[in-house]
């Protein structure tokens, strides 16, 4: 019997469901060779200026970001048509002029460049001529790719800073005419060439190339071969595949509906062949797709964008990040485990499933550059780019080891192509919030919404988190989650941080609700997408993703208030302690949400269940003791009806 491998190859029906589900995935095929050939190696020199700056050094700020965004801009109006009825064989002629525009603007950046120095903020007509095309290009751009929302919500701020003072109340201010947004915006660091631009510039654009890399080298079949050896044979196998696969392939891709449709469309036939209904399976490829972007080491791309906001080291980040993550994905195995037991769901046969050394003696070479890049990260003292650079390296090299994994020329340079390519939604993200981020900063807006914020917590800290997490899921609805976590981050982690909360946990709360607002409904994209494959039902998808992705939202509270979670100032000996007790609540979550442990758990128990978790996720030793005691109760009431169930077994014989 042939062995089950899944293929990481995408179909058009998987094409198709990508699409209509990630607006900044339906990018223009061209039909015309010469056209496709031009754009092509265009996004070749792209990521080779990238590659290359990253070894030798970028030219000055505000040349490099300027020049970063136009090349950005050019691809945006090439690959992205003007709306869904426009042709996506052919690049029309108001295209081409956007396009051009765009790289006029850092034409005109690199030529003046002494001049807007010496001007030092004081801007003439012919900054406020190309400092306004720049903004109409950046909204243009951001609402073929991103759709409506954000763009939306970049034209409110603007609205807002142009004509704050008439506004009643704390969100009013002095008023700023266009030219001191154009200032802002265009000829400083801290609007559309600001931080996020300098982080997409710089580590994400990086690492994006990085992941392409890897996946033309096979990483993505390791990863996918290696969950099945590992996990496919359990109880339940199918579903654990799909989230140890998904995790893995998320952190490195970042893109939770692509990792959906990809994994899924393999994982969820095998969830639903194993018994799994239809909205539960399509729920775990959401869930842990998602989550991908909570994983370390690569977290996507938001870890950069939080190192850079935060002002610490991004191997700071990943230590932060690692126990949330492992119990994020943990309390989704344990629901799928108690699941598979409470209907009996057997695991795939193991004659179809690869065996671990054979996936590893064909293909584990390919974790030497995981490993590097951890070694280069954490040992070298080396920056995080030139870390990305030697990884991209080193992975190219590896690669050679054998003939499977081997990356020809053509692997190489469709890397370089698919790294530009990939990099557009999310820097054009960044630009664009560029000009959320300058408003807020200069019209005060920030500091007022969490003043208001905690406001309405009153003196309750966790009344403020409340709201703070609404806040965050209302502002990720149907923004991809790098712009939802820099609003958020902007708006929402402040007032946290105002109440005392340290800056890393804040972020990392914010973080968390802005990535989940992928799983909610009404707006649940992720889970959606996932219902296209599976063909369940959209939103008890997105209530199935919830539930199982409950212990995500109380993950979030539980490294607030237990920063030892985060391995913040604390000794390791409490840091093991509370991991442990975090471990057993995440459990008893999962037995709580299911029902089940090793029979069906009365309501009551159920109930006691939850509440002991939360007892266990504190730090405080007396609830911990609350928390044991309802488990002692949970497993002896098991215990007892196991036996019970057995001699009413054994006497019916």
């Amino acid at each position: 019997m042939s062995k089950i491998t899944i293929d990481n190859q995408i179909n058009d029906q998987q094409v198709e469901i990508i699409e209509k589900y990630d607006k900044e995935q339906k990018t223009r095929s061209f039909d015309k060779a010469s056209l496709a050939k031009g754009v092509y190696w265009a996004a070749v020199i792209i990521s080779l200026y990238h590659f290359i700056t990253s070894f030798v050094g970028a030219p000055a700020t505000l040349k490099h970001r300027s020049l970063h965004v136009s090349m950005i801009l050019f691809l945006s109006f090439i690959f992205y048509p003007i709306n869904d009825k426009a042709s996506r064989k052919k690049l029309p002629l108001y295209d081409g002029i956007f396009a051009v525009l765009s790289l006029g603007i850092t034409l005109y950046v690199w030529i003046d460049y002494p001049n807007i120095i010496a001007r030092a903020g004081l801007i003439n007509t012919m900054d406020m001529i190309v400092g306004t095309i720049l903004v109409v290009l950046v909204l243009e751009a951001s609402r073929r790719i991103s759709g409506l929302p954000l763009t939306l919500l970049a034209m409110a701020f603007i609205g807002y800073a142009l004509y704050g003072r008439n506004i009643p109340g704390i969100f009013s201010h002095r008023g700023y005419d266009w030219a001191s947004l154009v200032n802002q915006f265009f000829i400083s660091t801290d609007g559309i060439y600001g931080t996020s631009v300098g982080v997409a510039s710089s580590y994400i654009f990086l690492f994006i190339l990085f992941g392409e890399v890897m996946n033309k080298s096979g990483m993505g079949k390791f990863f996918n071969d290696i969950a099945l050896a590992l996990a496919g044979g359990s109880m339940g196998g199918p579903a654990k595949v799909a989230v140890i696969a998904s995790g893995f392939l998320g952190s490195i891709n970042g893109s939770a509906i692509a990792n959906v449709v990809t994994t899924g469309a393999f994982t969820i036939p095998l969830m639903k062949r194993t018994g799994y209904s239809k909205e539960f399976s399509g729920a775990v490829e959401a869930t842990a797709s998602v989550g991908g972007q909570l994983l370390p080491p690569i977290m996507g791309a938001a870890a950069f964008i939080m190192a850079e906001m935060v002002g610490i080291k991004y191997s700071m980040i990943i230590v932060y990040a690692a126990i949330p993550a492992i119990l994020y994905y943990l309390g989704i195995i344990i629901q799928v485990h108690l699941r598979a037991s409470k209907s009996n769901l057997v695991g795939l046969p193991k004659e179809e499933l690869p065996r671990v050394k054979d996936v590893m003696r064909e293909r584990g070479h390919l974790l030497i550059p995981i490993l590097f890049l951890l070694g280069m990260l954490f040992f070298s003292g080396k920056t995080v780019v030139f870390s990305a650079f030697c990884s991209i390296i080193v992975t190219v090299i590896t690669s050679m080891f054998k003939e499977s994994t081997r990356m020809s020329v053509k692997d190489i340079i469709d890397a370089l192509a698919g790294g530009a390519k990939g990099t557009v939604s999310v820097a054009m993200a960044c630009a664009i919030v560029g000009i959320i981020i300058a408003v807020t900063s200069i019209t005060g807006f920030g500091l007022n919404m969490a003043n208001a914020i905690i406001q309405l917590g009153g003196t309750s800290i966790l009344a403020t988190l409340v709201f703070a997490m609404i806040t965050c899921m209302i502002l990720g609805m149907g923004l991809p989650s790098i712009p939802a976590y820099l609003i958020t981050a902007t708006i929402a982690a402040p007032a946290l941080v105002k109440l005392g909360i340290p800056v890393v946990a804040a972020h990392l709360f914010v973080f968390y609700f802005a990535m989940f607002a992928n799983l909610t409904p009404p707006v649940a994209l992720a889970a959606f997408a996932a219902a296209g494959l599976s063909g369940g039902d959209p939103m008890k998808t997105g209530v199935a993703s919830v539930k199982l992705a409950l212990a995500g939202f109380i993950i979030p509270y539980m490294f607030v208030f237990n920063n030892e979670l985060l391995l913040l100032d604390t000794t390791w000996t409490i840091a093991l302690r509370v991991t442990i007790t975090s471990i057993i609540g995440v459990m008893m979550i999962g037995t709580a949400i299911e029902g089940y442990l090793l029979r069906e758990i009365p309501l009551v128990l159920r109930v006691a269940s939850f509440i002991g978790a939360l007892l266990l996720i504190t730090a405080n030793f007396f609830q911990d003791i609350g928390g044991f005691a309802i488990l002692a109760i949970l497993i002896l009431q098991q215990v007892l009806k196991k036996k019970k169930g057995n001699m009413r077994t054994h006497s019916s014989y």
